[in-house]
This record gives C-alpha cells, structure tokens and sequence, in this order.
C-alpha cells in the first residue's frame, strides 16, 4: 500500500498516535532514530527533523555537523509491541544536507540511486531474505550470556524447540507491519532459528530486512532472549547467514548475465556484505560458501539457482545479518547490471561440495583483506560516493 503525507496525517490523528519514530541507519547497519510528538509532523515532512551528524559514527565532524531527517511517507509502519493506548509509528528518513541535497553517507538514498539506474536499463529487481539468528539466554541483570535457549536442531519441535513461541510471536508481529512471513523453523545450532519472507521490490525489501531485525530483537528481549544475528556465535556451531534471493524482471533474458556480474564482483563486494572479524569465522564452514562458485541446487556454493515452480530466481549464500543492507543491495544491483551491459556468462557449475575444490578462487579469507579487496576496486570507487569510502577507510 501506498500512504501519502496526507495519509500519515490523518493515521497519526484517528489512530492516537503520540510518538513518531524517525528512523534511519548508520554506515554500520545499525538503526537509529529520533521520536517526535504528532504536533511536530508537518514540519518534519516539509522542513525536515535537525540531528547532529558528528554523533552518528562515520559521519560529520563537529565543524559542520548539522543534517536532517525527512521521512517517507510510505514507509509508515507501526510497532505493535509498544502500547495501543498513545500508539507508536515508524517512518524510515532520507538524510540531506540543509540545503536539501542528499547526504552522500544515507545508505538508503545509494540504493535508490542503484534501483534508478536498473529502471534506466529497463530491469527491475526484487530481493527475498531468509535470516538465521541465534536466542541466547539472558542474566538476572538482563545481560546476554553465551548458554542458546536450547540444544534442538534441524527442523526440531517442542519442547525441544525452545524458540517455537518466539518465531510466533516474531511473525504475526511482522505481518501486522506489513511483512509476509514465509516459512519459520528451528535451525541446526542450538538455539538457531531461520525466518523467512516473501520478495518485495528491492526498496521495500531492503526496508523489511530492517525491519525484521529490529522486531526480531526486541520481542525476543521482551521473552527473556537476546536474538544475535552474529555470523558465528559459538564456535564449531553452524554460523548465521542472511541469504539473498534476488530475481530481475524485463523484456530481455538478462537473468544470466545479472548473476554472472554478480558472481564476478563478488569479492570487490565482500568486506560490505560480511562486515566483522567474525564474519570469515563463518565463511567455508558447514555450508557457508568460500569459493566463487555456483550451482542449481548446491548449497555449498555462493551462488544457487533453487529448485522453483514458479520466478526464476538465484540465491546469494554469502552475506550475513550484520550487512548494512541498502548498501549490500545496492552493489548487488550494480554488479548485475555491469554483467547485463557486459553480456557476462557464468563459468562453469561447481557440481560437488564447493569447499573441496582446491583450484576454486576463493573469498577474502578475513575482514583486512576483504577491506584491501574492496578500497583498490574501481568498481566500488564507481559505484559508492568517494565521501563514504573515506568515511570507512
């Protein structure tokens, strides 16, 4: 559903709205936000909410830190878990400057730039997630501790499943926000859960993944559960992944050169779609890919084509929870698009277990490396604003 200022302003007003939260990511993916009263709305959508920019890590210096915030309307989205009496709403921003440009450093403004030039090129892209977590319990201090919530494994049911309730609770609350939960379950690691949803086009999408973490995270606390979206939790134990199903609509077959240009940059990409030292704690163990390799079917790879009745899709098997995902999205449209106007063909299918193959390329094997991969690339000098490069270098 679409929702227009108009719209937000008449839901604030009938549905006893008391507090807007204006939401937005720093370059590390993590949420931010700032709330503000109904009364202070119409100003926020046409003057914009004024933050200090050399507070957010990566940003501003003091110097000259003045930024704001300007919501989008049709991201209006309201958090069930908080009272129904004084209700709360979210609203993701774009981040400008005050002379009204667009702050080079808002993840969420380089992805519309990337879905702009893939409707330029006649192509768009839908984006499908499927996030691996953890529930770990907490101590009498509401401190994480390191025992998960159970020893269940694949697929397991109650009362071995421990978090059954949780990815309940997890996915009505999403669908109340608008999300479409798919398919829920309990993972291989003890206390691992996977929660997937429906694709959406690659803006809405990117807004659901944020979304969900954060829903995810604070239902979980609110059941006595920190839910770590960490790659590699507990060592020896199977790591969490944010897989990436992506599939392109357009009047021309360009599904293989789009994956093609994606399998070919992936390693200038790695350092932002896996983001910690913990990260390649987690890559080339128990099915998390290492080598640039696809196949149909193969979870082993970094690439598979999944075995579907219906879109032909292909899915990205290396990123984590930890990704700032407009930025992650964003790199995956542009590889795509430079393997569409380079009539790129994937290599040949990888048609065993791809850690086994020796001669395989391979992944950046730690975070110092795949940040020297990414920051000696022309294709990430092109594609990302050089302010942001020099903000992470």
């Amino acid at each position: 559903m679409k929702y227009s200022v108009n719209d937000v302003m008449e839901y604030v007003k009938e549905e006893d709205v008391k507090f807007i939260r204006l939401a937005f990511l720093g370059i590390d993916g993590r949420m931010k936000n700032a709330s503000i009263m109904p009364s202070e709305l119409k100003r926020a959508f046409s003057e914009g909410i004024a933050f200090d920019g050399s507070a957010i890590e990566g940003f501003e210096k003091a110097e000259r830190s003045d930024l704001f915030l300007f919501p989008d309307p049709d991201t209006l989205t309201l958090l069930p878990w908080r009272p129904m009496h004084g209700k709360v709403i979210r609203l993701f921003c774009d981040v400008r400057y005050p002379d009204g440009r667009a702050y080079e450093l808002d993840a969420r403004s380089i992805l519309k730039a990337a879905v702009k030039k893939a409707e330029q090129m006649k192509i768009k892209c839908n984006f499908g997630t499927e996030f691996e977590f953890y529930l770990f319990k907490i101590d009498e201090n509401g401190n994480e501790t390191n025992e998960p919530c159970d020893n269940a494994g694949y697929m397991d049911v109650f009362p071995a499943d421990k978090g059954e309730n949780i990815r309940r609770e997890i996915c009505l609350t999403i669908e109340e926000m608008g999300l479409s939960p798919e398919c829920s379950h309990h993972e291989e690691g003890p206390g691992q859960n996977e929660i997937d949803f429906k694709y959406a086009d690659t803006l809405s999408s990117a807004d659901h993944a944020v979304i969900f973490k954060n829903a995810t995270e604070a239902i979980a606390y609110k059941n006595g559960m920190v839910a770590s979206f960490m790659p590699k939790p507990i060592k020896g134990k199977s790591g969490s992944g944010l897989h990436v199903n992506v599939s392109v609509e357009s009047d021309k077959d360009v599904f293989e050169p789009f994956a093609a240009g994606v399998l070919n940059r992936i390693k200038d990409m790695t350092f932002f779609l896996n983001p910690t030292e913990n990260s390649y704690d987690r890559l080339g163990e128990m099915k998390a890919p290492s080598t640039v390799s696809w196949a149909n079917e193969n979870r082993t790879t970094l690439i598979r084509m999944p075995a579907t009745n219906g879109q032909k899709r292909f899915e990205l098997r290396s990123p984590d929870g930890m990704t700032n995902v407009y930025l992650s999205y964003a790199l995956i449209i542009y590889a795509g698009l430079e393997g569409v106007e380079n009539a790129l063909k994937l290599p040949d299918e990888t048609n065993k277990n791809a850690a086994d193959d020796k001669a395989a390329d391979k992944l950046p094997l730690t975070l110092s490396e795949a940040k020297k991969v990414a920051f000696s690339s022309e294709f990430i000098k092109k594609c990302l604003p050089e302010k942001l490069i020099r903000s992470i270098k």
